[in-house]
């Protein structure tokens, strides 16, 4: 039996891509393995949205290299797609797919398998008088205007919690910063009775939730004709009786439509969890980036989601130091995320992709500024989001639990657990997490200890410790907040209801109920 190891980088999507691919695999007989371990096929499923993704896709390309010469190293994603020939010049790769046809992955890679071991050649680049041979097998093609979507499978045979599932590909949005259009191609929808069948077959396989992805997901529908949406996906995927949750990805503000909220509100199976990605909170630099909308229409349609959806978690994305950005305008995105109050903000620092207008602007951003400014706006993502974990002690939410947790609750005597129930003070207490201040945060501190046990104490009158193993798990409630509470390691793949009861760094404490 062949083996083949893989390596993702970058988004959910790449991620949904590499679990298709890989079921392919097995299908076929081959072991998936280990990036780790010695292979016979690698693949590298790679990332271009920023430098630091090209460049660690560059680095595994290598590393698989170096792991086994003999091995076939296939470069999939969108590195090949948007650069081919930068990657040809690894030596070492044998096979570029790039983000089409993955679908016919194992044969494509069984076919250069071949060719490689019988040291065949493929015409490659023309010349003048002929074209120059290569041992590359380069399968990228580019773009046609009415690409179909390939209805692929969903699913982690390594991960039974949480199925991604890849509703929609492609991007016609072409912001000034992304390179994301030219590699992911133009909108294309898998079928709505693809996404019921599959959603069966999930539930079927023991998965509690599934989330649907794409590349701009609040496009889903949009390359037909009949009026179709994502309304109308998220309807096909809840129309599956068993299935216990259903999430959504990223999608853009402007692409809410009320009635998607309106189920989310009467429907306890759709998590109350938008990823909205805003950018920037400056009208300018929104302008200069082609965003379909400025500030004022931005909070508009928060007001509406929020007054729609009560404690509906509301999570971003911000790009800072993009080309242009003033101090002023930085002071502008940092006062309007304020008044958003996001649950959570991903902050990027501003990477310049070549190829897209903004890269090739003059008034860059020094890399320092941008460090400077990813700081003081992770602050911020601090406050805001330890205001929404305290917004939610005493609420019982609904957690599917993921796993035990490895870093656990440290133990101390009976009298300090005494002083914090009658003072509240800040501190490390039996079979609980502390708190403590770090840059202005609270930091919920789980000390460490062997194994996936926590270590409670008791005590005698005396003050003696006695000590008994508490085991913690972890998951992640439907309106996105990670919560760790005591329970058995047979919990994990289940939704359980738990009651918060403390509020920490990306992560509450909790009970079942």
């Amino acid at each position: 039996m062949s083996k083949i190891a893989f390596m993702t980088l970058g988004c959910k999507v790449n991620q949904a891509d590499t679990a298709s691919m890989q079921m392919l695999f097995r299908e076929a007989g081959y072991e998936v393995c280990d990036f780790n371990e010695t292979a016979d096929v690698y693949l590298v499923n790679t990332c271009v949205v920023t430098n630091a993704g090209q460049q660690k896709s560059r680095q595994m390309i290598r590393r698989a290299i170096r792991r086994n010469p003999a091995a076939l190293v296939v470069v999939a994603g969108c590195y090949p797609q948007t650069a081919a020939e930068e990657v040809k010049t690894i030596q070492g790769v044998d096979l570029l797919i790039g983000t089409q046809d993955r679908a016919k992955v194992v044969t494509l890679v069984e076919a250069a398998a071949a060719r490689k071991r019988q040291g065949v050649k493929r015409p490659s680049e023309q010349e003048e008088g002929g074209y120059i041979e290569t041992e590359i097998d380069d399968e990228v093609r580019p773009w046609a205007a009415h690409t179909r979507f390939e209805e692929m499978a969903g699913g982690n045979e390594e991960d039974k919690t949480r199925a991604y599932l890849k509703i929609q590909e492609g991007c016609n949005q072409y912001c000034s910063f992304c390179i994301i259009p030219y590699a992911r191609g133009p909108l294309r929808s898998r079928s709505l009775s693809g996404i019921r069948s599959e959603v069966e077959r999930l539930t079927a396989q023991g998965y509690e939730e599934v989330v649907l992805i794409g590349i701009h997901l609040g496009c889903y529908g949009r390359e037909r004709t009949d009026g179709t949406t994502l309304y109308d996906a998220v309807e096909a995927a809840l129309a599956v009786p068993e299935l216990h949750r259903l999430r959504l990805g990223s999608l853009e503000s402007v692409e809410v439509e009320e009635r998607l909220l309106e189920m989310m509100a009467r429907e306890p199976r759709l998590c109350p969890h938008l990823h909205l990605p805003l950018q920037s909170g400056c009208d300018k630099i929104l302008r200069d980036m082609h965003r379909p909308y400025d500030t004022a229409r931005f909070a508009a349609l928060l007001s509406m989601i929020r007054g729609k959806v009560p404690g509906v978690a509301v999570t971003t994305d911000i790009i800072v130091g993009f080309p242009g950005e003033t101090e002023e305008d930085f002071q502008a995105t940092y006062e309007f995320a304020r008044q958003c109050g996001f649950a959570k903000i991903h902050i990027f620092p501003y990477s310049m992709r070549k190829g897209t207008p903004a890269a090739a602007r003059k008034d860059q951003i020094p890399e320092s500024v941008k460090h400077q400014r990813a700081e003081k706006m992770a602050a911020l993502d601090a406050a805001l989001q330890q205001a929404y974990f305290e917004q939610n002690v005493g609420r019982k939410v609904q957690v599917l639990v993921e796993q035990v947790v490895t870093n656990q609750a440290d133990s101390t005597t009976a009298v300090a657990n005494a002083q914090k129930r009658s003072a509240g003070s800040e501190f490390t207490a039996a079979g609980e997490a502390s708190d403590r201040i770090a840059g202005g945060r609270k930091v919920l501190e789980p000390a460490q200890t062997a194994g996936n046990d926590a270590k409670e104490r008791t005590a005698d009158d005396k003050g003696q410790v006695q000590k008994k193993m508490v085991t913690r798990v972890e998951g992640l409630s439907e309106n996105y907040i990670r919560v760790e509470f005591p329970g058995e390691a047979a919990l994990c793949g289940k939704v359980v209801t738990v009651e918060i009861t403390r509020a920490g760094l990306d992560k509450c404490e909790g009970r079942m109920v």
